[in-house]
């Protein structure tokens, strides 16, 4: 359509302007769409790295309680009788593990020992680690929680050469040489990591006992095992 304009009149065209805003509004388009990507891609790349932080964390945690594993046989809240290292394999409430460890941070210079009794378990697709404030009779503290979607843990103790999926030191040896933690996520990720018994375990400054500390990344946990 062509439109006659008389001298002096200057001015755009209907069709003109639905041209323009029709590329405005691909350009708007483009525009909504690359800023929506780039938070789901920042959401993602911030919960992929929460994600490693949490099994740096847990396996830091795991490497000192059990480097730091003492034979002390210890009493639950009813009076009974319980081995310094008990454990076994699955992903039930129940704990399955219970041990106690030395090197518990005094900072308060509160008179208590240096050892304390912990347990891990699984609840609801969650591992978490248990502390008690006394090793005899206490009730536990609120547990942590250490690592989300989990799917099953599996658990195997070695003593001689040989592995067991179960340990009460029913057997003689209070501790076992090591123990091997294998780690199946609701994604179908796994993973496998084993660690020294008892060895003694020096933490590094950015290391503490509690559940809350930063972590030592799993590729130096074999090493941390192996020099103390």
């Amino acid at each position: 359509m062509t439109v006659d304009r008389g001298p002096g009149e200057a001015g755009f065209t209907l069709i003109e302007v639905m041209v323009s805003l029709m590329i405005f509004g691909m350009i708007a388009a483009a525009g909504v769409a690359i800023l929506s990507f780039s938070v789901r891609a920042q959401s993602s790349t911030g919960a992929k790295l929460d994600d490693i932080s949490a099994l740096t964390r847990t396996m830091s945690i795991l490497s000192a309680d059990l480097a730091q594993a003492s034979n002390r046989v210890t009493r639950d809240e009813a009076g009974t009788r319980i081995p310094a290292f008990v454990g076994e394999s699955g992903s039930g409430v129940t704990p399955m593990l219970r041990l106690v460890r030395a090197g518990w941070s005094n900072i308060d210079g509160t008179a208590r020992s240096n050892l304390q009794k912990v347990a891990y378990r699984v609840d609801a697709g969650t591992l978490q680690r248990i502390a008690y404030p006394m090793i005899d009779g206490a009730q536990p503290l609120p547990p942590a929680a250490l690592l989300t979607r989990v799917r099953q843990v599996g658990l195997r103790y070695r003593i001689a050469g040989a592995w067991s999926d179960r340990w009460d030191g029913a057997g003689g040896a209070p501790l076992p040489d090591a123990m091997e933690l294998r780690v199946q996520r609701d994604d179908g990720t796994q993973f496998r990591q084993m660690f020294l018994v008892g060895t003694g375990y020096t933490p590094m400054p950015a290391d503490i006992s509690e559940a809350s500390s930063p972590a030592t990344p799993p590729s130096q946990q074999g090493a941390s095992g192996a020099r103390n």
